[in-house]
């Protein structure tokens, strides 16, 4: 018995590394977007979140997506490409 306490701890200890590593993945600051048909993947300052044009795209997510984000970032349905052009006007700011 004392054996499978051990091998239960390892176990633990190997996914709370395995979660942590995810973790560093987003820079403090930052949160992770998933956008497009392909699912990409971006890492956007969080101060974006306040602003009015990605604010719109928030408003996207939720009406098609609700508050379950399966991919463990947001996920916002729009093409890459528009992404792309708010994201570029918000870096000029």
């Amino acid at each position: 018995m004392g054996f499978r306490i051990a091998g239960i701890v390892r176990r633990t200890s190997f996914y709370t590394t395995q979660a942590a590593s995810k973790r560093v993945d987003v820079p403090k600051g930052y949160a992770a977007v998933y956008v497009g048909d392909k699912m990409r993947r971006f890492t956007i300052p969080v101060s974006y979140l306040n602003e009015p044009s990605f604010q719109e795209l928030l408003s996207q997510a939720e009406e098609e997506f609700g508050y379950d984000h399966p991919m463990g970032g947001l996920t916002i349905p729009c093409k890459e490409e528009e992404f792309l052009n708010v994201t570029a006007h918000l870096n000029e700011l």
